[in-house]
């Protein structure tokens, strides 16, 4: 095979895109990440303080801020899932960018199919996050209610 220095540096210059998206959802998936570590420790310790409540008025409260808060990382989860599946349509959108440049394939179509997917998927992700951002929000917003009651 031979090698054809002026169609790598093309190839990698197109692929410098995809990766400036691999960059931001990987931020993404920090950002989101670290949210979910926050959501599963404040679950846990409500899991404990619900055993331990008497007054069925805190019961039936705390009882609810656990339903949301399974909630918000059933929301958090699907939207790293969704995130995931987006890096991994990038990626393999790179692989195929490489591929079909140096086995001289026109892969446009499947470049073209995977692009879009990923997006369609970064979409979803960031719809998922904004759910549980707003549900967050809502609970607060009930929390702040109720204090100034």
């Amino acid at each position: 095979m031979e090698t054809n220095v002026p169609g790598i540096a093309e190839i990698i210059q197109i692929v410098v895109a995809p990766v400036f998206m691999l960059t931001g959802i990987a931020g993404f998936l920090n950002v989101m990440s670290g949210r979910l570590g926050r959501i599963v420790d404040r679950a846990r310790i409500m899991e404990r303080r619900v055993h331990t409540i008497k007054n069925p008025d805190y019961l039936k409260q705390s009882e609810k801020e656990l339903k949301n808060l399974w909630r918000r990382i059933t929301l958090i989860n699907r939207s790293i899932g969704l995130c995931t599946a987006s890096a991994l349509f990038v990626c393999t959108m790179v692989a195929s960018l490489f591929l079909g440049g140096f086995l001289l394939i026109d892969l446009s179509e499947l470049i073209i199919s995977l692009f879009v997917l990923a997006l369609l998927l970064l979409i979803f992700a960031l719809l998922m996050f904004l759910k549980e951002v707003q549900l967050a929000t809502r609970t607060l917003q009930m929390g702040k209610e109720k204090l100034f009651e």
